[in-house]
């Protein structure tokens, strides 16, 4: 998928103050993603999905020939319209349809035979659920690269190479076409949004809170804190020193989906720049959206989880090991110097007290 689709597909996250990032609109989505291809083994030639907040909830593909809820209160649907899921097959076979020539068409543009090629299309709206605003978009990817970009407000395609150009042109100074896209993403789409959000406003509306945990691959690793199984996907999550946000230091991963429609992201602190003496002044913040109140997680060394041991116990050990090496470097360098100067040797045992190191094993990450 090309990065472009991704960055559509995921959930934002929002990097803002406390105060600032509570108080922001939810704004709900609908996205209607398919992807054709050929010569892909063991994968259907077409293949389209609908997401609502993130969350599947339509799936059709070439084998099935039908279009199907993915989810349970989607069923729904069928009270208020009988025919929906027969409308909505017979829609996705007809672009279904389009794929193929799509796709046949790329091919010459770009000069190419047979083999894997695939194209895929995005189009859905933003509702802003406080505001009413309503935001239209459409995107074709192809081989992975983002060829043909829908400005909704402009009203125009914009191609991103040469070998587009004359689609860009001849979409562009189609008024029907344009004017359908419009109405489709811009009316048409925000009503179903809204008749999804209804269906399943008993999940979609639900809060999650999520398991926090400190993380440590390694001693010398960065410290991850990580967020799991929250709902919905609207959270921050960031370290802070003496209740100020750290931005440097501080790598943030993405929003990523659970298998359950829940979600996780995480935050990795780097510790070499943070002295022992400064980890009580370290906490993980973690804001969800729709839930008052921060959850916190100081950075304490005994709450880190770790498959290696309990981290003030191994900087013991590796301050003995240490410790033992620099002895053993030191009268070796003594032996080799008196050896140099033609001295006799003696066999010189060096008895050391034996330095005993338990680390306490603790739950895997």
């Amino acid at each position: 998928w090309s990065q472009k689709l991704l960055s559509y597909l995921k959930i934002d996250v929002l990097t803002l103050k406390s105060a600032h990032f509570l108080s922001q609109p939810l704004m709900h989505s609908m996205k209607y993603v398919y992807t054709a291809s050929t010569e892909v083994p063991n994968f259907p030639d077409f293949v389209a999905v609908v997401f609502v907040d993130g969350i599947q909830t339509e799936h059709y593909d070439s084998n099935t020939k039908r279009a199907v809820p993915t989810q349970v209160w989607m069923n729904q649907v069928t009270a208020d319209d009988p025919e929906y899921w027969k409308r909505q097959t017979l829609y996705w076979e007809g672009q279904e349809q389009y794929g193929r020539v799509n796709i046949e068409t790329l091919k010459e543009r770009f000069n190419q035979t047979g083999g894997i090629h695939v194209i895929q299309v995005l189009n859905g709206c933003e509702w802003d659920d406080e505001t009413g605003d309503v935001n239209g978009f459409g995107l074709i990817s192809y081989e992975g690269e983002d060829i043909l970009i829908l400005d909704m407000k402009a009203q125009r395609w914009i191609a991103t190479k040469p070998e587009l150009l004359e689609s860009q042109h001849k979409w562009n100074n189609d008024t029907g076409w344009l004017e359908f896209m419009e109405h489709r993403l811009t009316q048409e789409c925000p009503v179903r949004l809204k008749n999804s959000l209804n269906y399943g406003k008993s999940y979609l509306q639900k809060i999650d809170r999520p398991l926090l945990s400190l993380l440590q691959k390694t001693p010398l690793s960065p410290v991850t804190c990580h967020a799991t199984g929250f709902y919905p996907g609207k959270a921050v999550i960031f370290w802070s020193r003496d209740g100020e946000d750290l931005h440097e230091d501080v790598d943030r991963s993405q929003l990523l989906q659970n298998h359950d429609n829940t979600f996780q992201m995480s935050v990795d602190l780097d510790l070499s720049l943070v002295k022992p003496d400064d980890w009580p002044r370290y906490e993980c913040v973690f804001q969800l959206s729709g839930v008052e109140d921060d959850i916190v997680i100081k950075l304490d060394p005994a709450v880190i989880k770790t498959n290696w041991g309990n981290v003030p116990t191994l900087l013991v050990t590796l301050s003995a090991v240490v410790t033992l090496a620099i002895v053993f470097i030191a009268v070796t360098g003594i032996l080799v110097y008196k050896k140099k100067k033609g001295e006799r040797l003696k066999l010189i045992a060096i008895v050391l007290p034996p330095v005993t190191c338990t680390v306490p094993v603790k739950d895997k990450i």
